[in-house]
């Protein structure tokens, strides 16, 4: 099953977002670029809306790839209380150096990499990954309004991504651009998140506020998601639900558990993603 995120640009694009059904909500600037984010006062108060009603994320910018610059963002968007941190990885030499550079963040936040499928995405990194503690890692494109994901990349190497996420137990996103009838296809290939920005905005225009009717659209066409922390209620009575297999690596145990018990909310920026108490149980 695939849950859905909704990015917003603040509080009141969230409670649309929520309201929408929206299982996870991202928090991003989308008119300071494919990354762009959100002041951290405004990621905060975002949380304090959403006030545990779903799991966020924010992302920390389009970075060049310096290690400590990169490292200071991402340790900057953990104090803002949110559940994941989205981090760029551009390309550029230094960029293993800065995978490496997160690892002392994954103890005690859930660090999620963003590879851009118009940049050449090389999925060699995708063991470092896994080695340095990531919760997972999304495919989105980095050139907006230059086609979605699904020109940059055949169905079958997204397949082949989420397949090699799987395999080192990393989550596996995909974004960029993503249009309503995309939804039904890469349904099929059972990604852990489908990213939304563009297609829930007025007029199909990124930097547009979210419209409701388009968040429900988008809604409609993803079936509930039992981890989701809105699975039980109205919109999801009326959904066919089907049990959602988890790899045994913990990185996707654990989201899942967390996402099933609650307990991400509460120990997301104070414990290790590894030691959510549901996930002993669910082993």
């Amino acid at each position: 099953m695939t849950l859905f995120l909704a990015s917003v640009n603040g509080p009141q694009e969230a409670e649309v977002a929520l309201s929408g059904g929206a299982d996870i909500i991202d928090l991003k600037d989308a008119a300071q670029g494919a990354l762009g984010a959100a002041p951290a006062n405004v990621v905060r108060a975002t949380v304090a809306q959403i006030s545990g009603r779903r799991p966020t994320s924010a992302v920390t910018g389009d970075l060049p790839m310096e290690p400590q610059i990169v490292a200071d963002a991402a340790a900057a968007m953990t104090t803002t209380g949110v559940d994941y941190v989205k981090v760029g990885i551009f390309p550029g030499p230094r960029r293993e150096d800065c995978v490496r550079a997160l690892k002392p963040l994954t103890a005690t936040a859930k660090i999620v990499a963003v590879m851009f499928a118009d940049l050449d995405p090389d999925q060699t990194l995708l063991p470092l990954f896994a080695e340095c503690g990531f919760a997972g890692v999304m495919l989105d494109t980095a050139r907006k309004g230059s086609g979605g994901l699904m020109q940059c990349l055949e169905i079958t190497a997204l397949g082949e991504f989420i397949a090699a996420c799987r395999s080192h137990g990393l989550l596996a996103g995909l974004a960029g651009s993503l249009e309503v009838p995309d939804i039904p296809r890469l349904l099929l290939l059972g990604p852990d998140l489908l990213g939304f920005r563009t297609a829930l905005c007025a007029g199909q225009q990124r930097v547009a506020a979210i419209d409701p009717v388009a968040v429900r659209l988008v809604r409609d066409l993803i079936p509930v998601d039992p981890r989701s922390a809105g699975y039980g209620q109205d919109h999801a009575a009326t959904r066919p639900i089907r049990t959602s297999r988890a790899p045994s690596r913990t990185g996707y145990s654990c989201a899942i558990s967390c996402f099933r018990c609650g307990s991400a909310l509460t120990h997301a920026s104070g414990t290790s993603r590894n030691a959510c108490a549901s996930m002993s149980r669910s082993r």
